[in-house]
């Protein structure tokens, strides 16, 4: 195989890999925030090429539940990416938190109802808050992930990225 195509390959399978980590983070986030907060799971679907859900009747603390969801699926990744020390999962932590962030704000501007930002909103978070969240994630997430991106497809050997 040529050294070039390997790059492209390698690069194709982290980002299948990262939208399976993403897509599952996130939803065991929320899973486990209503689990914590004393919520009963009646329905959930982890499957990542569908769209991941989550249902709890009752949920006792929503918005806690709503928001477990994207911050365990930015730190989840991250968290490991600082043990594992290897480009190949910080490139999966790095696409994780700008994930998160894009998906926060895109759901918040579609307005779909059974998206997490309106049910953020609808449960009484602050708007604020989703701004923050969305800048550090987007814009943290961005830099890195871009710098990812080059070094994977630069196809030089494999070295830290990140500290």
């Amino acid at each position: 195989m040529k050294p070039r195509f390997k790059c492209y390959l390698c690069f194709l399978t982290l980002l299948v890999a990262s939208w399976c980590v993403m897509t599952f983070t996130h939803e065991i986030g929320h899973v486990l925030g209503g689990w914590i907060s004393g919520g009963t799971l009646t329905q959930a679907d982890l499957v990542p090429w569908r769209m991941p859900y989550s249902f709890f009747d009752p949920n006792p603390h929503p918005l806690f539940t709503l928001w477990c969801g994207p911050m365990f699926g930015a730190i989840a990744p991250a968290a490991v990416g600082m043990v594992v020390r290897k480009r190949s999962m910080w490139f999966i932590a790095d696409f994780c938190i700008l994930a998160n962030g894009m998906y926060i704000a895109t759901a918040w501007l579609s307005g779909d109802q059974y998206l997490d930002t309106p049910k953020l909103l609808e449960h009484g978070a602050d708007p604020v808050l989703i701004v923050l969240y969305c800048l550090v994630t987007i814009g943290v997430g961005y830099i890195r992930f871009r710098r990812d991106c080059i070094g994977v497809l630069s196809c030089e050997p494999t070295k830290l990225v990140h500290p």
